[in-house]
């Protein structure tokens, strides 16, 4: 015993501490002797179960880290025997707990535990077999593996000597597992002797040791008609030994010939997992020695997983089917180019199955980032690029694992980055497809697509170069907008990884330059972001946005650097105080409008640019995929932008084309024209005016013409258009030139519009009303003081009339009858009154009979007031409404009123 402590260099001694001149022992000692000392003492009176006291004291002595007392350890060994003896060698609870104590006294006296194990196996020679010898053997080397190499000669003789004596299953998988663990732990040892403190043992003879219990295994065990435990047990034991063997040259021929034994198991097992936990322990080895392998045997290697994993009879665990892509990758590790050929061979399969399972496998040899592997990434994507165009969800989904597992590597190649493309390609398939069809398969691509982008890592080398170009031209288009939020995300990651690297050398940066072509204009990026960040109810898109577009601002406009860092915090505040859906869509398109006013006119010393911007916004107004909340939106921002351009020709220019161009027989682009316009005539009001004058002329000309129904459709469309256009431009107006034309230059021309309309029809009546009514609004704004005298009232007057008339008296109230009745109460405010004695009478009447019969689907609330009351009839008059005639006239009914009348 002192022999093998010195062979360790372990030297006995009491811990003693100086306190006061006294020797004390540790506390945690102490408690732990007490107790080890308690238990033994029921072991030996033989009180109490004997299990139950033996895991008690393996609790204990897990967690003690000192060294008992030499005579306490030797009573534990004691007890241990007395019982193997008495189970004669077979595994019971006491036996098998006992065991256990073993393994955990190890912890601290490993030398005491081995030599008692070493007496027992002894023993065993020439006799039966002693299964409890056996299973502590296997769970020391597997708790203990370098420090079971001293023993590993003098155990694997004992071993040898016992094989022929195995006469039942169990004994048969207890050596078997005796066998698999010391082989590992020597395998283990070979990988790290430096770390061990006793003196290295010969490799040559502990091969030579296991190529002996080896070859008694595959010449005895292999190939016998066993039960599934045995088989599973045989498995681990040959190769774990296959793997030490195969150290030792002489000896690889023979280890070769078993491979096939190998993956055979995959068919003669139900449980494959063990089979495939084999196979990737004995590449590990393979590919530490650099050892020259078969090609066959290579080959057979890879045809076997690749089965297993596109079988789909097998159900396959999640860590199973990692074991088999590990092998695999392993394979890559010891023969890149002859794997990945044979993978790429199978993409061109008709199944399905096996084109999916090759593109997975691929993935994961790609992510190894080995340099020989690395050399062949553009020859997978190449190849790759054919399964673009696949049908199949499966294979659809596995191409886009493939992507993400390639961008997760270096590649010095920008072939290699052209995959990102398919993300986006593959995003928008799908929104087609949901498009005509809700399915699921289509939501989880979208959603693997959104998953890729995500995981993208900024850090891996020739990312911030190669993908700029790639991820930035994905900005703009509509379609796209899906993966906004994550694409934000990442080119915010990207820009700052460039600053922070910015000056350093970077050999991939000349490839950058092949993307520069297909990167979005600055101006179709802030259009974009704007767009998204205007919808209703934006949330966090919205704010991914506008933070894209600070980390942008130099890229943008390098005159933002001031503004944009002040405004753009703000806004995103804004934002955090408005959660989605509490988010007033008018007040945050407003501020987002101001915002691009602010903006452009940091720019004024570059109008070249500022007319670029426009004409972004006009193209896409173009696009079929914008919206009608991005139409609205986008008219508005254009209006504000041309505001704001210096060139005049350019602006006319604009103003000309949308109010000739745009079909105005939509409603979304029907307002957009006085959108664009009016928003425009707050700088540029006589540009806008002559614009219009323009395009009046124009109207009234072509209104004298015979043309096709659809022509004129459209044209009387425009003509209502231009006549809400001049209300809009009257409320935008600056207001120190507002009074000066109103009458002239609006009023007058919405009149003439009006009556140049060979039929009024309900768009025409309803667009002149309010027309006027912005028009009326306007002027009150401008003249508080009151003024202002509308020449024009009387002629405003006589057109209203002249509707409510053309509508009839006695019909049910119309949309313009209210319309009409609400401008006659606006007109009333406005100085100096007119007396207009006998047309005031003819309205009078008129307004009473329309009111007295108001329509059935029509319910007007109004505040109470003393100057309501109804008419003799009976009929419910309302306000203000009700004294619209009378208050623009300035006279009382034609009738008597009932002074007692309710108020509703």
């Amino acid at each position: 015993m002192e022999r093998l402590r010195g062979f360790f260099g372990i030297r006995t001694r009491r811990r003693r501490h100086r306190n006061s001149g006294r020797e004390t022992g540790s506390e945690t000692l102490a408690t732990s002797a007490a107790v080890v000392t308690s238990l033994l003492k029921k072991l030996q009176d033989r009180e109490g179960e004997r299990a139950e006291t033996y895991r008690r004291l393996e609790h204990v002595l897990q967690g003690d880290d000192t060294h008992l007392r030499s005579g306490v350890v030797n009573r534990v060994l004691a007890e241990v025997s007395g019982d193997m003896k008495a189970a004669q060698g077979a595994m019971t609870e006491v036996t098998a707990a006992a065991g256990d104590v073993l393994v955990a006294l190890a912890r601290s006296h490993f030398e005491f535990v081995m030599s008692e194990l070493q007496g027992h196996l002894k023993s065993m020679r020439g006799g039966a077999c002693q299964e409890f010898v056996l299973s502590t053997l296997s769970k020391l080397a597997s708790s203990y593996a370098l420090r079971c190499i001293p023993f590993a000669q003098m155990t694997l003789a004992a071993l040898h000597a016992v094989l022929s004596h195995v006469e039942s299953s169990r004994i048969l998988r207890a050596i078997c597992s005796v066998l698999e663990q010391w082989s590992r732990a020597i395998n283990a040892y070979f990988n790290a002797w430096e770390q061990c403190p006793f003196p290295r043992i010969g490799e040559a003879q502990l091969c030579e040791q296991v190529y002996g219990l080896f070859c008694h295994a595959v010449g005895n065990w292999l190939g016998r008609d066993e039960e599934e435990e045995d088989k599973q047990a045989v498995l681990g034991a040959v190769a774990a030994m296959m793997a030490v063997v195969l150290r030792d040259a002489q000896h690889q021929d023979n280890v070769w010939k078993q491979v096939f034994w190998l993956l055979q198991q995959y068919q003669e097992l139900q449980e494959t997992c063990r089979v495939t936990e084999s196979l990737r322990y004995f590449l590990t080895t393979l590919e530490e020695l650099h050892a020259v392998a078969p090609q066959d045997k290579l080959r057979a290697i890879a045809a076997a997983v690749h089965h297993q994993i596109v079988e789909e009879d097998r159900q396959h665990s999640a860590g199973h089917k990692e074991e088999l892509r590990q092998c695999i990758v392993l394979q890559a590790r010891i023969c890149p180019e002859e794997t990945i050929m044979f993978l790429l061979s199978h993409l061109s399969s008709e199944d399905e199955g096996t084109r999916r399972t090759a593109l997975t496998l691929l993935g994961a040899v790609a992510r190894t980032d080995e340099p020989a592997v690395r050399e062949k990434l553009p020859l997978m994507v190449e190849a790759v690029q054919p399964l673009f165009a696949e049908a199949g969800t499966q294979v659809r989904s596995a191409l886009l694992g493939f992507i993400r597992d390639l961008l997760s590597v270096s590649i010095p190649s920008c072939l290699a980055w052209e995959a990102v493309a398919h993300i986006f390609v593959e995003f928008r398939r799908a929104s087609d497809r949901l498009a005509v069809e809700d399915l699921q398969e289509e939501r989880d691509l979208r959603a693997q697509c959104i998953d890729v982008l995500e995981s993208l890592d900024v850090s891996v080398g020739g990312m911030t170069q190669l993908l700029w170009p790639r991820l930035l031209q994905y900005m703009v288009p509509a379609q796209y907008c899906g993966l906004l939020l994550p694409l934000s995300r990442c080119l915010q990651a990207v820009i700052e990884r460039q600053k922070q690297t910015e000056g350093q050398e970077d050999s991939e940066k000349p490839d950058a330059a092949q993307g520069q072509d297909k990167m979005p204009t600055p101006q179709a990026l802030l259009v974009q972001l704007l767009v998204v960040a205007a919808s209703a109810g934006c949330g966090e898109c919205g704010a991914a946005a506008l933070q894209l577009l600070q980390a942008l601002q130099s890229r943008i406009h390098r005159s933002l650097r001031d503004l944009w860092p002040m405004r753009i915090p703000c806004m995103l505040q804004y934002l955090e105080e408005h959660p989605e859906g509490s988010l007033d869509s008018e007040e945050w398109q407003c501020y987002l409008l101001k915002f691009l006013t602010e903006s452009a006119e940091e720019m004024q010393e570059d109008q070249p640019w500022i007319v670029c911007l426009s004409r972004e916004l006009s193209q896409q107004l173009s696009s079929s995929s914008s919206s009608e909340e991005d139409k609205e939106f986008l008219y508005r921002a254009l209006g504000t932008v041309l505001a704001s351009c210096r060139q005049f020709t350019h602006v006319q220019g604009q103003l000309l084309k949308y109010l000739k161009e745009t079909d105005a027989t939509r409603p979304c682009d029907k307002q957009g024209i006085a959108s664009v316009v009016s928003y425009a005539a707050e700088r540029h009001f006589y540009v806008a005016l002559d614009a219009m004058s323009t395009v009046r002329k124009a109207l009234i000309e072509f209104g004298r013409q015979q043309r096709l129904p659809d022509r004129e459709r459209r044209l009387q469309a425009t003509r209502a258009a231009v006549m809400l256009t001049y209300g809009k431009i009257a409320l935008r107006a600056p207001k120190a030139e507002l009074l000066d034309c109103v009458e002239k230059c609006i009023l007058a021309n919405i009149l003439e519009l009006f009556h140049a309309c060979r039929t009024k029809e309900l768009q025409h009546k309803l667009a002149l009303v309010h027309s006027i009514q912005e028009v009326t609004h306007a002027i009150q704004v401008v003249d508080t003081k009151q003024r202002f005298r509308l020449c024009k009232k009387p002629e405003v007057l006589k057109v209203l009339l002249d509707l409510m008339r053309e509508d009839g008296c006695d019909s049910p109230v119309s949309r313009v009858h209210l319309k009409v009745l609400q401008l006659l109460e606006q007109l009333s405010k406005l100085e100096p009154r007119v007396d207009w004695e006998k047309r005031c009478s003819q309205v009078a009447v008129c307004c009473w009979r329309v009111l007295s019969c108001p329509p059935a689907d029509t319910e007007l609330q109004v505040p109470a007031s003393p100057s309501l009351h109804t008419s003799p009839s009976g009929s419910h008059l309302s306000a203000p409404c009700a004294l619209a005639a009378a208050a623009v006239l300035n006279l009382s009914p034609p009738f008597p009123l009932s002074a007692s009348a309710s108020v509703v």
